[in-house]
């Protein structure tokens, strides 16, 4: 699946990213709306995670859909 269809339907799989990722908030989610550096940054912040494995679980997950 391609990022861009997920962008253009976020309303669609902000559950399941919520479900991926427990502890992202509503808020969280909602700013991400659908924007893939969001979604990584608020990884970052949430997780603790590095740059890059951030990108590395949104790329797992994408790949999973």
């Amino acid at each position: 699946m391609d990022w861009d269809r997920i962008e253009g339907n976020w309303k669609t799989f902000k559950g399941r990213a919520k479900q991926q990722w427990g502890r992202l908030t509503d808020d969280d989610i909602n700013m991400v709306e659908g924007r893939r550096e969001e979604l990584e940054g608020r990884l970052q912040q949430q997780y603790g995670y590095a740059k890059d494995r951030a990108r590395s679980e949104v790329d797992s997950w994408l790949n999973s859909l």
